[in-house]
C-alpha cells in the first residue's frame, strides 16, 4: 500500500471533490491523522516526512509483485507501485544499470525531463509499458508529478483532508475515513502535475477532463473522465 500527502501549498485541491464533500457531508479527519492511521494499521511501513509541505508512507508487508518501490536521489523521491514490460529498453534509453528497478527508471525519467526537456512530459509517460501507478516529488522545487496506466489496473484515488490536504492511495477504505465524499479514482492514463497545469490525459493531451457527480449512495463523491475522441498514443 502506498499514501502520498500534500499540502494545498503544493496541490491544488479539485473544485469538484470540494464540491462532492459539500454536498453530502461526511465524517472526515485531518492529514495528521491520516498518516498516523496508515502508519499503525500497516506492517513494515516506511514513513518520510519530506518537508512540512509533503509527506510519503508504504507498506511492504503484502508479497505482491505490484508491491510498491521508493527511490530517492538528488532530494527527488518516487514511490512506484507496479510493474513495467519494457524495462530493458527503457535500462538502455536512460544508461540504468540492470539492477534498477522502475522506480528508480521513472526518477531518472523524470529528472532527465527536468533537466533537459527532450521532449513533453506527456511523451514520456506514454514510453512506459505496464501497469503503474506512481508519486514523483521533487523536494527542491515542490514539484508533484502523479501518473497512473491507461488500464488503471494499479488502482490510485485522491481525496481531500478535513484540513484541506490532497491525499493519494490505493487504498480506497483508508482515504474514505479521512476524505468523506471529497474522493475519486485517480482516472487511468492521466497524470496530475502542480507545475504543468494540474490533471490532463497523457494519452489524449489535448482532450478535456471533466469530473461527473457520483449518486449519493456510491462511496466516492465524483468520477474524472477524459471528453472527446480517444486516439492512439504518438510513440
Amino acid at each position: 500500500m502506498l499514501l502520498g500527502v500534500f499540502s494545498g501549498e503544493v496541490v491544488e485541491a479539485p473544485g469538484e471533490l470540494l464540491a462532492a464533500g459539500g454536498r453530502t457531508p461526511s465524517p472526515k479527519t485531518p492529514a495528521s491523522e491520516l498518516i498516523h492511521r496508515f502508519v499503525h494499521n500497516s506492517n513494515s511501513t516506511i514513513s518520510l516526512q519530506l518537508t512540512s509541505l509533503a509527506h510519503l508512507s508504504y507498506s511492504s508487508s503484502h508479497h505482491s509483485p505490484l508491491r510498491p518501490m521508493l527511490a530517492v536521489k538528488d532530494e527527488i523521491y518516487c514511490l512506484f507501485s507496479g510493474m513495467l514490460d519494457n524495462m530493458g529498453s527503457l535500462k538502455q534509453y536512460y544508461g540504468l544499470c540492470k539492477m534498477a528497478n522502475e522506480a528508480v527508471l521513472v526518477l531518472e525519467a523524470y529528472k532527465a525531463l527536468r533537466d533537459r526537456a527532450p521532449y513533453p512530459l506527456s511523451s514520456m509517460l506514454a514510453h512506459l509499458s505496464g501497469t503503474f501507478s506512481f508519486l514523483v516529488f521533487d523536494t527542491t522545487t515542490s514539484t508533484l508529478l502523479v501518473a497512473s496506466d491507461p488500464d488503471g489496473k494499479v488502482p490510485l484515488f485522491w481525496g481531500i483532508t478535513a484540513d484541506g490536504w490532497v491525499a493519494f492511495s490505493d487504498d480506497l477504505g483508508l482515504l474514505k475515513a479521512s476524505c468523506g465524499k471529497s474522493l475519486a479514482p485517480f482516472p487511468p492514463g492521466c497524470y496530475y502535475s502542480n507545475i504543468l497545469g494540474g490533471l490532463k490525459s497523457y494519452e489524449n493531451p489535448k482532450n478535456k477532463i471533466t469530473a461527473i457527480p457520483a449518486n449519493e449512495e456510491e462511496i466516492c463523491g465524483a468520477t474524472f473522465k477524459v471528453e472527446g475522441p480517444v486516439v492512439a498514443a504518438s510513440q
